[in-house]
């Protein structure tokens, strides 16, 4: 069991578990292992990591497979008992696209049987999170017990004031169709009524290819997308491409998959904002 909270210490797999761990215990000491700009598949089991969760008093991680190549790693080496049991944020919510029988290769790419792993894209994934991470909180801190709860309850409030507008804002969108690389911004797709028609990537995680692009193209030039989405750690050169094939009507977003690494509550809001901002730019009518 933790000390007080100014030295309490968490390791968060990715940004948007350390904001939500900076709602819940603002002074905690919380580090991250991955950014906006890096993709949480893959991320090499650094000294500095390993330093990192060694000092922990707990880690926060997604799960669902998407750590797999690494985090494991860092558990191992670290030698540290009280992050072996990490919260993971995918054992809190519903999971799209689960995929049971799938066998993870080489050659298959990046495959998650449990389901979509970017679970933090969908507003409603976040209070599930944000309640799973206070209750576990508040069992490491008891003395915090009551100022925890405060705190969840008053982002929960504010969480759902904002997915309410959000919502409202949205409805432009629903119906509309976009192509994307990989399945990242699925939870968005699906919260928001969006639908993903291609991939530009011929097998999840694998880049795309010259001949997967040019087959795409003639699908999508018979139905043009609103957009060309990929996150802002994917090379945009393949979208770039698609899209200038495709005509000026159809644009290339580049849409953050995640919060800054000092992120908080405000964070959250205006990386959220930012997303439905970016999408409503382009729905034309």
């Amino acid at each position: 069991m933790a000390g007080p909270a100014a030295a309490f210490t968490v390791f968060a797999c990715e940004p948007e578990w350390a904001a939500l761990t900076r709602v819940m215990l603002p002074d905690a000491r919380v580090h991250v292992a991955t950014h906006s700009l890096q993709d949480p598949h893959h991320i090499e089991a650094r000294p500095a990591l390993i330093a990192q969760l060694r000092q922990a008093d707990m880690a926060v991680c997604t799960g669902a497979s998407l750590e797999a190549g690494w985090l494991p790693k860092l558990l191992q080496r670290s030698g540290n008992a009280r992050v072996q049991d990490v919260l993971f944020a995918s054992d809190h919510v519903n999971m799209i696209d689960p995929q049971p029988d799938a066998i993870g290769t080489p050659w298959a790419g990046d495959v998650h049987a449990e389901g979509n792993p970017h679970v933090h894209l969908d507003p409603r994934n976040l209070l599930l999170v944000a309640n799973a991470l206070a209750a576990r909180l508040q069992v490491q801190i008891p003395a915090q017990k009551a100022a925890i709860e405060q705190r969840r309850a008053a982002f929960e409030m504010r969480w759902k004031s904002q997915m309410t507008q959000w919502q409202q804002r949205a409805m432009p969108l629903r119906g509309r169709q976009v192509a994307a690389q990989h399945t990242t911004f699925g939870y968005l797709w699906d919260w928001l009524g969006i639908q993903q028609t291609a991939d530009l990537e011929p097998k999840p995680g694998m880049a795309p290819t010259p001949g997967h692009l040019q087959r795409l193209l003639t699908g999508l030039q018979a139905k043009p997308p609103m957009a060309v989405v990929v996150a802002g750690y994917q090379d945009p050169r393949p979208g770039k491409w698609l899209t200038g094939q495709l005509g000026s009507g159809v644009p290339l977003l580049v849409l953050p998959a995640t919060v800054a690494e000092d992120a908080d509550a405000e964070g959250l809001l205006r990386w959220m904002d930012s997303l439905l901002g970016s999408l409503l730019g382009v729905a034309r009518p």
